[in-house]
């Protein structure tokens, strides 16, 4: 059945705040997209960002991650661990994801538990990704890292092979390559370098 009447203000703006986009709304109204445009316009309703639209696009539920409110000792033990090993192995420069690359396995371990516990993020959403030398073998690594990280070989994603360096310290100690754990999302990059921030000029203490 074809939808006859004008949307009112508000229904439209339920429609567009609980997500969807004007293409989602003429759809599900079953009217013409530019009909939709007009009415918000009419109805003077925000549209969003580019940024904002994509980033509902990729998160349909919302945010794949709930901060841990700190009160518990253990908590804030893997919460100040978590973010010592962002401060030190994590990429600061890439705004769209968190990312720690490591050649010892129990940080990733150890980092992957703050992600899930305090940062509440699923499982599912983490991704892997290795690189290692050219003259290692790629086999070896892969299952290295998959049963010190207790995650399928097929989990590691990416593998990148890199000309060797030598036979120095840093060779020997990344027999098996960097691992590097990630996760794609710009609100949890965010937060976690304001983090940072607070923590530097307030003595390590997370924020209340």
């Amino acid at each position: 059945m074809h939808m006859t009447s004008i949307p009112s203000k508000t229904q439209l703006k339920t429609l567009y705040d609980s997500g969807l986009s004007m293409m989602q709304i003429s759809k599900k109204l079953k009217v013409s997209h530019s009909k939709i445009a007009y009415w918000m316009k009419q109805y003077n309703i925000p549209r969003r960002s580019i940024k904002k639209a994509a980033y509902i696009k990729h998160n349909p539920s919302g945010n794949p991650f709930k901060i841990k409110k700190i009160k518990l000792k253990k908590d804030y033990f893997i919460y100040a661990l978590g973010m010592g090993i962002y401060w030190g192995e994590g990429n600061k420069a890439d705004k769209y994801s968190v990312r720690v690359g490591t050649s010892d396995p129990t940080m990733i371990l150890k980092f992957k538990e703050f992600l899930i516990k305090i940062c509440k993020v699923q499982e599912k959403k983490l991704k892997y990704s290795l690189i290692c030398f050219k003259n290692s073998s790629v086999k070896k690594a892969k299952h290295y890292w998959s049963k010190k990280l207790g995650i399928k070989p097929t989990q590691l994603g990416k593998i990148t092979q890199i000309k060797s360096l030598g036979k120095g310290s840093y060779h020997k100690t990344s027999t098996y390559g960097v691992c590097t754990i990630y996760v794609f999302n710009i609100k949890l990059k965010k937060w976690i370098l304001d983090q940072l921030k607070f923590l530097k000029y307030n003595n390590g203490l997370p924020p209340t």
